[in-house]
């Protein structure tokens, strides 16, 4: 059975080739779809696209895993926003474990999987998240993100500089090393649970936002909270109606994040940071997204 063995020991270089671009594959579906479950989803399909195509076709499979991922998620994408235009509240990216999400070896790769900047992408058009991701993070010709996408270089160009001026006003540029982020979040519990507004208050931005994705599933505003007076008073209102259980910190999304219970729902709490002052708070409740933290 000369010919089975040599099929049997093919396909298994072919699957230990595929695992070694695992996880950055399922790094650059996640950047673009917001949630680990269909990254999963879409790095599987492309499994069985590789194992299914001659690989002597195949110069650079780095390349071709990279296009065939990129083609799945957007097709994925634009079926999602359909779904999450009809989600209860505001709906939220899926936190997920920093050593979950691939190589993060650059600063760009560490600043595009940012909570506060994956939520930012939702703003943008499934292409021009495309473009923004695979330029940013992968650092790919504008030539080859045109080939993936099938369109021109100048609208490759154009999409990208859209992408760019949209995302511009609302990114957290990493500017806090990773204790002083973490020092930061505790502040901000340990001013809440003692009811120490003013605290609280010097903590926050003036035009801070705090968004709840509770999904339907468990009790959250169905609103983001805009304002530091607004968020204070939203805070302050958790704390005196419902107890705070336990927490921790967690490392999600290259960044210290906040796990813990309010009147028993889990939930993890991650914060962007403008000038030394908190920009946003996204509380993630949904229980059907909080697999990943751990």
């Amino acid at each position: 059975m000369p010919h089975a063995e040599e099929a049997d020991s093919t396909g298994k270089q072919e699957t230990e080739q595929f695992e070694t671009y695992r996880p950055l594959l399922l790094g650059l579906a996640y950047r673009l779809l917001g949630s680990m479950w269909d990254a999963e989803d879409v790095v599987q399909e492309a499994y069985v696209r590789w194992t299914g195509t001659d690989h002597a076709e195949i110069r650079e499979p780095r390349a071709f895993l990279i296009t065939v991922v990129s083609r799945l998620a957007l097709d994925q994408l634009r079926s999602a926003r359909v779904t999450r235009e009809a989600y209860t509240g505001p709906w939220l990216p899926e936190p997920v474990a920093t050593g979950a999400l691939g190589p993060l070896d650059t600063a760009e790769l560490r600043d595009t999987v940012a909570y506060a900047t994956v939520h930012l992408m939702e703003r943008l058009s499934p292409p021009e998240r495309a473009v923004f991701v695979l330029r940013e993070a992968f650092d790919l010709p504008y030539d080859e993100i045109a080939r993936i996408l099938d369109v021109t270089v100048a609208n490759c160009r154009q999409l990208h500089h859209r992408a760019g001026r949209r995302l511009a006003s609302g990114r957290d540029r990493f500017t806090l090393t990773e204790s002083d982020h973490a020092e930061l979040l505790s502040r901000f519990l340990q001013a809440a649970q003692s009811g120490d507004l003013s605290g609280l208050t010097a903590l926050l931005t003036e035009d801070v936002v705090a968004w709840n994705d509770g999904g339907g599933k468990v009790r959250a505003a169905l609103r983001p909270i805009e304002g530091r007076d607004h968020v204070v008073a939203f805070v302050a209102g958790l704390v005196a109606r419902y107890p705070f259980g336990d927490s921790r910190l967690v490392d999600v999304n290259g960044r210290p994040a906040l796990a813990l219970s309010v009147d028993g729902i889990d939930q993890v709490v991650t914060i962007d940071v403008h000038d030394g002052r908190i920009a946003a708070v996204y509380a993630i409740l949904n229980p059907d997204k909080l697999g990943r933290v751990t």
